[in-house]
């Protein structure tokens, strides 16, 4: 596929413990702006989302967010954004923000992160889209993520295929990379016990 024209990236509401965290956000939002991709993300103000959207911004990139009604009553919204979609619950909100991008990315984030990017891995395993899904394992931080996932294929609750299609590295130009040469392919879920894992 060409490069992605709108990049939907999860990532913590809060900054994490080491600054590494926060600098290599600032980069890859200005990278993403760089490269003319309009951000999607969570909408928040807070935390690396925050630290990404207003990277993109200052680089003179477009920024969308979509937010749930009630986090927005909360104060952290970020209302600086390119737009700003507010819907009323969070299944809204992880839809609208399907519907917006054609590929998805996490960084370092909290379960919040884990639940919205496990979607997408869900929905491309099942066929219901075929776009790139990428990690970007700042500071080594979704390694045990991989080696679980590894874990998956070799328990049989995973086809190979499927894990070897999501993409874990440290180096945004790898991965924009990656995804321009992406090529989906669908491989049905299910594994039986005579199945030969692919």
């Amino acid at each position: 596929m060409p490069q992605p024209t709108a990049l939907c990236v999860y990532c913590g509401s809060n900054a994490g413990i080491h600054p590494d965290y926060a600098a290599q956000a600032r980069a890859f939002g200005a990278e993403i702006a760089r490269r003319g991709i309009t951000l999607v993300y969570g909408g928040g103000k807070v935390g690396l989302m925050g630290t990404v959207a207003n990277a993109v911004l200052a680089a003179g990139g477009r920024v969308v967010g979509v937010i749930p009604r009630h986090l927005m009553e909360k104060e952290v919204g970020h209302t600086g954004l390119t737009e700003l979609v507010v819907v009323d619950t969070m299944h809204q909100r992880k839809t609208r923000m399907f519907e917006l991008s054609d590929a998805f990315v996490a960084l370092p984030g909290g379960f919040g992160t884990l639940d919205e990017m496990f979607e997408m891995l869900t929905w491309a395993q099942l066929g219901l889209h075929a776009y790139p899904c990428a990690f970007l394992n700042l500071r080594g931080y979704f390694d045990g993520l991989r080696q679980t996932m590894d874990h998956m294929v070799a328990e049989g609750f995973v086809r190979a295929a499927q894990r070897e299609s999501v993409w874990f590295g440290d180096d945004q130009q790898a991965m924009f990379d990656w995804m321009e040469h992406y090529q989906a392919g669908y491989t049905p879920k299910w594994i039986d016990a005579d199945t030969v894992k692919a």
